[in-house]
């Protein structure tokens, strides 16, 4: 496996996973910007006062090629009321000295700018790591420069369908965490999910720790994550739909994310 220099952003993010005293780290994920940017900053604040060790900051976009319906409607009603990526790494700036936070975001996003120029964004909001879904490995030597030059993890992904040659090389170039993805198809939860054979084949790959996300929408399943071996586990539209649902967003995420946290210390 290659060694590469570990930037600042993947030592915090390392650093997390490492001072979970043995449980998995909890990554809840919230759209930045939903339902307006002030009060998804109070969402970020409950996130934290919940128990998130790191937390999954999403920029919205018009085409969210991975996002479920749960999630892309977030991301609509987030841009409809004008959140930009500024205004979502306003509120990454606010959240990050309390936990390591990593962005994620579509690839139009970050070659508008150029990823020199997006890397630096990130780095001056305290961003830890970066998540481009739709960014293929063939295609993420620059970014992945960029986010090296400047501090910041690029997060890579594997799927259950990764060929395990091609995930071995993910694996090498992996920074931060592993993000491995628990079924096919979109963001949402599902009803039931068998994550040992994901995160065996991502760990035997990866020098770095493995987080599974993708369809857990209950405490129960992420405990079962957890004892399948995952080092992280990432909760997103379940947290997502309760914020949407509330009357009180942030007091339902801090409440949601706390049960989260409780599972995964049991």
């Amino acid at each position: 496996m290659t060694e590469v220099a570990a930037p600042a952003g993947a030592e915090r993010i390392s650093s997390a996973f490492a001072d979970r005293a043995g449980r998995a780290a909890l990554m809840p994920y919230m759209m930045g910007g939903f339902p307006d940017l002030p009060t998804s900053a109070r969402i970020a604040a409950a996130y934290a006062d919940g128990g998130a060790d790191l937390v999954e900051l999403g920029i919205p976009f018009s085409d969210p090629l991975a996002d479920g319906p749960v999630i892309a409607a977030a991301g609509t009603q987030a841009l409809r009321a004008g959140a930009t990526v500024d205004g979502v790494l306003g509120v990454c700036e606010e959240l990050a000295p309390r936990v390591p936070v990593v962005v994620m975001c579509y690839a139009n996003l970050v070659l508008a700018p150029g990823p020199d120029a997006f890397a630096a964004a990130l780095t001056a909001a305290g961003a830890s790591g970066l998540i481009v879904p739709d960014l293929p490995l063939e295609e993420a030597s620059g970014v992945l420069e960029a986010c090296d030059a400047h501090g910041v993890a690029l997060v890579l992904l594997v799927a259950p369908t990764t060929p395990e040659e091609r995930l071995a090389r993910i694996g090498a170039q992996a920074r931060g965490f592993l993000y491995t993805v628990a079924v096919t198809g979109t963001t949402g939860e599902r009803d039931a999910l068998d994550v040992g054979g994901v995160v065996a084949r991502a760990r035997a790959h990866a020098g770095v720790p493995v987080a599974v996300g993708f369809g857990i929408g209950t405490p129960e399943q992420a405990a079962a994550a957890a004892a399948a071996g995952a080092d992280g586990v990432i909760v997103g539209s379940r947290l997502v739909r309760a914020a949407a649902e509330a009357a009180d967003p942030a007091g339902a995420v801090r409440d949601a994310v706390a049960g989260f946290a409780a599972a995964l210390s049991r």
